[in-house]
């Protein structure tokens, strides 16, 4: 038996018996599970919902993509900051500690690549 942890707070378990009633089916399709980049996250919320777009910036470009919207209620959302917490100690656990200038001046939104010309 295999066991995975998702956001919120989902334990999966990978059975091979198959008489399990528990057992919670999750479907990933090919052209999901190839995944979208995103360099940026924009986080807005109101009382009702958090909504996070992602982005993709890239050097030059005039324009940034939204390549995904996902919204969450409040309590999804506080969950999936947990889940975040959560797999960032593992990670680091095993591969080491994330460096990063997380505390100074953002990044530069053209990656210090040239400005595109017509």
């Amino acid at each position: 038996m295999a066991e995975f942890y998702t956001w919120p707070f989902l334990k999966i378990h990978i059975m091979e018996n198959k008489q399990n009633q528990n057992r919670l089916d999750i479907e990933l399709s090919q052209e999901v599970s190839q995944g979208t980049y995103s360099n940026l996250a924009i986080i807005s919320h109101s009382s009702s919902e958090f909504i996070i777009d992602f982005v993709r910036v890239m050097p030059g470009a005039p324009k940034a993509p939204v390549k995904s919207r996902i919204i969450l209620t409040p309590d999804n959302a506080k969950r999936l900051l947990g889940a975040l917490k959560e797999n960032v100690n593992k990670f680091e656990k095993t591969f080491g500690e994330i460096k990063g200038n997380f505390d100074g001046p953002p990044m530069p939104m053209n990656f210090g690549g040239p400005t595109p010309e017509a």
